[in-house]
């Protein structure tokens, strides 16, 4: 399929409308992609995703001023549970980013935290691409409708919290006990690990969460036992 058919429908899922559909197609193009296509007339994403990530944080900081009068250190948290990597590679799942995307073969393979963590760049690569194409306010549209709809689950599910120390400060509150974490299971080669690791209070199981570390499947079994515990 043609590049500019692919970049084409991807405006289409995007909701967006583009002038110039190199920005948009700048901002699928992976570093690795020039290495296995030496005459790719355009560069790679990082310096669009650069762009994009200033772009975003501006935009969700004045609509946290705008919509919340809270203290600077509780809003500097709920930004940060809006913008960071884990946040955004979802928001790019969601909306059907990744079969465009253009990598070298061996980066395409890579289904673990490098993919990830290339997902998240393509959000920022996106907006800064939109920022250039269109108008500051074309990409704050994008982010509302994209990215802000995810506050609402940001404030009931206290994502801004780091969720092992909020699920350890509730479990010795209530029941005076420290919880400790098993990993059950691992899977994959060793370029893509992937842990299951349960969360026990005493030697009882309470929560159970996955994730491509130890430390992210731990942060999950705590979100888990939180919400088995209704302690949120």
């Amino acid at each position: 399929m043609p590049e500019t058919t692919n970049i084409r429908e991807l405006a289409e899922k995007l909701e967006i409308t583009v002038k110039n559909q190199d920005f948009l197609q700048q901002a699928m193009t992976h570093r690795s992609y020039l290495n296995e296509n030496r005459n790719y007339r355009l560069d790679h994403n990082e310096r669009l995703e650069f762009l994009g990530d200033a772009v975003l944080e501006l935009v969700v900081t004045r609509y946290l001023y705008d919509n919340f009068t809270n203290p600077e250190g509780e809003m500097t948290a709920w930004r940060a549970a809006l913008v960071n990597g884990e946040m955004l590679a979802r928001v790019a799942r969601e909306i059907g980013v990744e079969p465009y995307l253009m990598m070298s073969k061996g980066e395409s393979k890579d289904t673990g935290r490098a993919r990830n963590y290339l997902l998240a760049n393509s959000i920022e690569a996106i907006i800064g691409a939109i920022y250039l194409d269109q108008s500051y306010d074309a990409a704050a549209d994008f982010i509302a409708r994209v990215i802000l709809i995810h506050m609402d689950e940001v404030l009931e599910k206290k994502l801004y919290l780091d969720s092992k120390s909020y699920f350890q400060e509730k479990a010795q509150e209530h029941m005076s006990i420290t919880p400790h974490y098993d990993v059950i299971e691992e899977k994959g080669p060793d370029h893509d690990r992937h842990f299951i690791v349960a969360v026990y209070l005493d030697k009882e199981k309470i929560g159970v969460g996955d994730g491509p570390s130890k430390q992210d499947a731990q942060r999950a079994a705590a979100q888990d036992a939180l919400e088995q515990k209704e302690w949120l």
